[in-house]
């Protein structure tokens, strides 16, 4: 006599277990901000040396199809291009510093031209509610402090006077640790580039047992690499294009230091949204500082729009194509956050750390929705 007994379906899971498993998602997430957000100092240069050597690295590997060793290929590229950079902040640096003592004028000057094209002139109504409004804080001051009683001193806190070495020190240290952190994000590029493949033949063998494992971490590497890659080669082509055309039309106009702007845009322009606004402003109340008229000023942050306008809609969106697929609302909403977690190199790492998210997300089963919707 057999049993007619059937297997029986696992039971669905229960409301509670899955209400503990997505507060355990959610305090993942908060753990992984959380870290990300302290540990800046660490990351930061770490990032940044793994985007520098990604964007160098076909060009080593040119290097040592010319018979150079890997170790001495990535010693003379990263040394020609830090000494690039330091011949030419040395050789505009005096206009750089003319540029910088100039800010102070600049916004008198502004804040005396507004002053006179006010309407109403002194007597006109946001001179009136100034004062009011400087009664009214008098009258609530007077009234919050009671005249003090006969036989008590009155004591009044007076604020410490300015001292210069309270501003220096701090400086001082800021810029050690730039400088430290420069020559970290220096010497970590260059050991990611001596080593070639290494680090990626390991991830390979420690991805897992299975040789899908190991085909599906091959294909995410080669996906990441080739992104971030196209990603540097595309900045840094359009970021010089930026920067001579922005040095050619100042120097047409007549801009004094056309050349340090030149060369702040190309910098500026690595950071999404934030650096063409800081070129356009800055150059249209530097350009108000030198001609005097807010017709030359209007032209000059015109100029620099019209140009990061092009190139941000135009020149690499058309050069990117399709090769990243990602959703514009994904990336900026990305951009803002990692900005938010560090600040201005957070703007600047954004997008790779987004490329190299999706292209994760895509080969993993529980992350594809994730992927999909930072895709287009």
């Amino acid at each position: 006599m057999y049993s007619d007994a059937r297997a029986e379906p696992d039971p669905p899971t229960s409301a509670p277990a899955r209400t503990g498993a997505t507060a355990l998602v959610v305090l993942a997430g908060l753990a992984c901000v959380f870290t990300l957000h302290w540990a800046a100092a660490l990351f930061v240069p770490l990032l940044m040396g793994m985007m520098i050597s990604y964007a160098l690295t076909p060009l080593v590997n040119r290097m040592v199809r010319w018979r150079l060793p890997r170790a001495v290929s990535a010693a003379l590229l990263l040394s020609g291009i830090v000494g690039a950079i330091g011949s030419a902040g040395y050789t505009l640096s005096d206009d750089a510093a003319s540029m910088i003592n100039a800010l102070p004028g600049a916004a008198q000057k502004l804040r005396r031209s507004l002053e006179d094209q006010r309407d109403g002139g002194p007597n006109g109504a946001i001179e009136q509610m100034q004062k009011a409004a400087a009664e009214i804080e008098r009258a609530a001051q007077e009234r919050a402090s009671p005249p003090p009683a006969r036989g008590v001193v009155k004591v009044q806190v007076e604020k410490s006077r300015f001292n210069v070495k309270d501003y220096l020190w701090p400086g001082a240290l800021g810029l050690v640790a730039a400088l430290g952190q420069a020559a970290v994000v220096v010497f970590l590029a260059f050991f990611l580039l001596a080593s070639g493949d290494t680090f990626r033949r390991k991830m390979v063998k420690i991805a897992g047992p299975t040789l899908g494992h190991k085909k599906l971490t091959v294909i995410a590497l080669d996906e990441i690499n080739e992104q971030i890659q196209r990603y540097l080669q595309i900045q840094v082509f359009t970021s010089a294009l930026v920067g001579m055309a922005t040095w050619l039309s100042f120097l047409w106009i007549g801009v004094e230091n056309a050349a340090v702007w030149g060369v702040a845009t190309f910098l500026l322009n690595f950071i999404p949204y934030l650096g063409s606004t800081i070129v356009t402003g800055g150059s249209a109340l530097l350009g108000f500082v030198q001609f005097g008229s807010f017709e030359m000023a209007g032209l000059i942050g015109g100029v620099a729009l019209v140009i990061n306008s092009i190139e941000g809609y135009i020149l690499t969106p058309w050069l990117t194509g399709r090769a990243s697929r990602m959703n514009p609302v994904a990336i900026f909403i990305g951009v803002i956050a990692w900005g938010w977690l560090w600040g201005v190199w957070g703007l600047f790492l954004g997008v790779p750390m987004l490329l190299a998210m999706k292209s994760v997300c895509d080969r993993v089963e529980g992350l594809k929705p994730i992927g999909a919707l930072l895709g287009e």
